[in-house]
């Protein structure tokens, strides 16, 4: 796996030079919904990453943001999967914000295997491999010491489905009044994948969200385990894709936060 790991990021890399590219040119703007956004450079990647990372893992399956339907929980059900989001937060990209990413998990029967996140604006390569530990740019990282929430920068998400006003809507404002006071501060820019890596570095020290898909989290996931970090689903539980939340914490703060979100119940199964 560690050779493959090696031409995988050259893919990264050359996936990287597109994407920077496009970050400073024109771009043609979609919409998949209300405020769910799709560039050609979101088309663009993802191709590119799909024609080169089929040769390198011929035997597995393909899950990527735009060409995929939503499988859902069915995908944690794959025996070897590759989970591709091309530009973890196109919102950012179009505005101009540099906080963005591409996102590549590998995962074979229900777990992580290898996960890379690339912000090639910031020229960020956070890689892991299961059981090698995380890095960023080959530099070891580990999360945060913070052990008391009062002290904890958390990070959270917001659905696109907030359009709509209903329970997510209100969910997410809600636990956000509860944990607000309770914490040091709160931070949303806007991608789920550096969120889990910006963890795994210490740099926060808590994350929630609901509403993610595969392709959001299935490489940071990883690179969070291997930083030492602790994720769970909304209730405790080991965390699946499709799971309806996701909490991600460095351990110490992980049973105050659920605490928190507890107090706001959301209308799900999972």
């Amino acid at each position: 796996m560690e050779g493959k790991l090696e031409e995988l990021k050259k893919v990264v890399l050359g996936a990287g030079k597109i994407l920077k590219r496009g970050f400073s040119s024109k771009k043609e703007i979609h919409h998949k919904g209300v405020v769910d956004l799709v560039t050609q450079y979101d088309i663009e990647i993802e191709n590119f990453l799909k024609e080169r990372i089929c040769a390198i893992f011929p035997n597995h399956t393909i899950v990527a943001e735009e060409s995929s339907d939503d499988i859902s929980g069915g995908g944690y059900e794959l025996e070897k999967a590759i989970y591709i989001d091309p530009i973890d937060g196109t919102t950012n990209f179009i505005h101009g914000i540099p906080h963005f990413s591409i996102s590549i998990g590998i995962w074979e029967m229900g777990r992580g295997v290898a996960g890379m996140v690339y912000n090639p604006v910031l020229n960020e390569l956070y890689c892991a491999l299961s059981g090698k530990g995380a890095y960023r740019n080959e530099k070891a990282i580990s999360v945060s010491s913070c052990n008391k929430l009062q002290n904890a920068l958390v990070a959270t998400g917001f659905p696109y489905s907030k359009t709509e006003m209903g329970d997510s809507y209100h969910w997410v404002v809600d636990t956000i009044g509860e944990m607000l006071p309770h914490i040091q501060d709160i931070r949303r820019l806007g991608s789920a994948a550096l969120d889990l890596c910006y963890l795994a570095e210490g740099r926060y020290d808590g994350f929630y969200e609901i509403e993610l898909k595969p392709w959001d989290v299935a490489a940071g996931i990883i690179i969070l385990e291997e930083a030492g970090g602790e994720l769970s689903n909304l209730y405790g539980y080991r965390y699946i894709f499709g799971n309806c939340g996701i909490v991600a914490s460095n351990g110490w703060i992980h049973r105050e936060m659920l605490e928190k979100i507890a107090k706001n119940e959301y209308n799900c199964n999972t």
